[in-house]
């Protein structure tokens, strides 16, 4: 995950836990996470980006309506970052010997 910023590995966790989610949709997820407004000019450029890198899938639901999907590459990403993540959390949360 060291590619992208923090913001588009929340996009990706937010799209991988939504299925199909429309970009106003991840955008209210993020809102509702941050606590705090969202510009939508940001999430679509993120959108955008991870789309271009591979990451997502970006179909057209309606004439003005795209959904978001994980792909294989995404899940993978994301997969890495989770067992990385599980190996300080684990080693923190684990109470130490006395």
């Amino acid at each position: 995950m060291n590619e992208i910023t923090g913001f588009q590995r929340d996009i990706l966790y937010v799209v991988a836990g939504l299925g199909d989610p429309k970009g106003m949709r991840v955008q209210d997820e993020l809102e509702e996470y941050y606590g705090s407004s969202v510009l939508p000019a940001r999430v679509y450029q993120n959108l955008d980006d991870l789309h271009e890198a591979g990451l997502i899938e970006k179909g057209e639901r309606d004439s003005r309506t795209n959904y978001y999907r994980l792909t294989d590459a995404g899940r993978e990403r994301i997969e890495r970052r989770r067992a990385w993540e599980q190996g300080y959390v684990d080693d923190a949360v684990t109470p130490a010997d006395d």
